[in-house]
């Protein structure tokens, strides 16, 4: 009989060499308890928190939790239905119509996670006969929108405008095309050059979306996302973007000005057949996304911790994944997956916890530890952080 795990056999004996070396799990470390968006117990000490993506800090904002709890009491743990049956509780549509304002356009809708969103949207609206264009380094949830709605899939070298226009050339005339890309990539944190690739698209005829999962809240002069800071946000059709970054919580979204857009609520597989967030999840986002349109102090600050940390990684010798501070995420590039788990072992040590990433994850095979900045990260603590990478770059002889 054949063993269906044994395609994981590679996998498997690469784990188990990495923690025979006595290496930490470092894909299974356990906060005991949560301090603050910045500073967690972890293995019985206080521990720098450099790897999540609370941008914004929101998860422990007084007027977010109040609103959480009031939900919860004014409407249950949950709602053990899907939006289209008993699942549409005020709250959802209130966090829909938060979203609405957030982003200036006529529709919104929620998905029970960020995945989810990219999972239906792209699924529903690209089929049998459909082109979709997508950046190769595309996540994970994206790739799989793109297998799961059986559209022809034509990838395209990271970034490469040239790339993308020689692809949409070729497509048959009259056919259905959607080009997908992202505003922030999120192992390397690079940005897409999005108003020069959104005006080939629209030229070649082609519906437009983007993902801004890592860039809502904190890019663009409202938060909005590298689209608005490029001034191209009119230009996409679709928007998705995630309630597990800046805003603080879980859950995914899609806001779109298209003006057939509200069928996809009858057609979209994911959406249709997935139990609703509980209310309570949604009133936090309702309220986090109201406070984000007012966070231009938060957002400057969250800018300066980024120029700050990339500045000093580069002065200690460190490799970065980008040239110039772009987001929220400084990547630090690893000789090897052996190495870059000993540096984030010696980190942790320190105090400190990054994400180690590694492939298929990363881009061309590459071993990474990406630190991910908060805004309430304060400038005394990016300053440790720095000294933590310096002894620990030096302990490991990567620097």
């Amino acid at each position: 009989m054949t063993d269906l795990f044994s395609k994981f056999d590679p996998i498997i004996a690469q784990r188990a060499g990495l923690l025979a070396t006595g290496i930490t799990d470092p894909f299974g470390l356990v906060m005991e308890q949560v301090i603050s968006p910045t500073v967690a117990l972890c293995n019985g000490r206080e521990t720098i928190l450099l790897g999540t993506y609370n941008y914004m800090g929101m998860t422990f904002d007084p007027d977010v939790l109040a609103a959480g709890k009031q939900a919860l009491d004014d409407f249950g743990a949950g709602t053990t239905g899907s939006r289209c049956l008993n699942g549409t509780y005020s709250p959802h549509k209130d966090c829909e119509e938060a979203l609405k304002t957030f982003y200036g356009m006529d529709h919104a809708m929620v998905f029970s996670t960020g995945y989810q969103a990219n999972l239906g949207i792209i699924s529903t609206i690209a089929g049998k006969g459909d082109y979709i264009i997508l950046d190769i380094d595309s996540h994970a949830s994206i790739w799989d929108g793109c297998k799961m709605g059986d559209a022809e899939v034509v990838p395209f070298k990271h970034n490469d405008i040239d790339a993308m226009e020689k692809r949409l050339k070729r497509i048959p005339e009259g056919a259905g095309k959607l080009v997908i890309l992202e505003g922030v990539y999120s192992m390397l944190g690079d940005i897409a050059p999005l108003k020069e690739m959104i005006a080939i698209a629209k030229r070649h005829g082609a519906m437009v979306l983007v993902d801004e999962a890592h860039s809502m809240g904190f890019i663009g002069p409202n938060g909005r996302g590298v689209a608005e800071d490029q001034g191209c946000l009119d230009d996409v059709d679709f928007v998705i973007g995630t309630f597990s970054k800046s805003v603080g919580t879980v859950g995914g979204f899609c806001v779109s000005n298209h003006p057939k857009f509200e069928i996809m609520r009858l057609v979209c597989r994911p959406y249709v057949f997935t139990a609703s967030l509980p209310p309570s999840v949604v009133a936090t986002a309702a309220t986090s996304i109201r406070k984000l349109m007012h966070a231009a102090d938060k957002r400057a600050h969250l800018w300066a911790n980024s120029r700050t940390l990339h500045q000093g990684l580069r002065d200690l010798g460190f490799q970065l994944g980008t040239a110039e501070p772009v987001s929220a995420i400084i990547s630090v590039i690893m000789p090897d997956l052996e190495r870059g788990a000993a540096m984030w072992e010696a980190l942790l040590h320190e105090g400190l916890y990054v994400n180690l990433a590694r492939p298929p994850a990363t881009p061309a095979g590459m071993t990474l530890l990406r630190c991910s900045l908060c805004a309430m990260h304060t400038a005394e603590q990016v300053q440790t952080i720095i000294g933590m990478f310096e002894r620990a770059g030096k302990k490991i002889g990567i620097i």
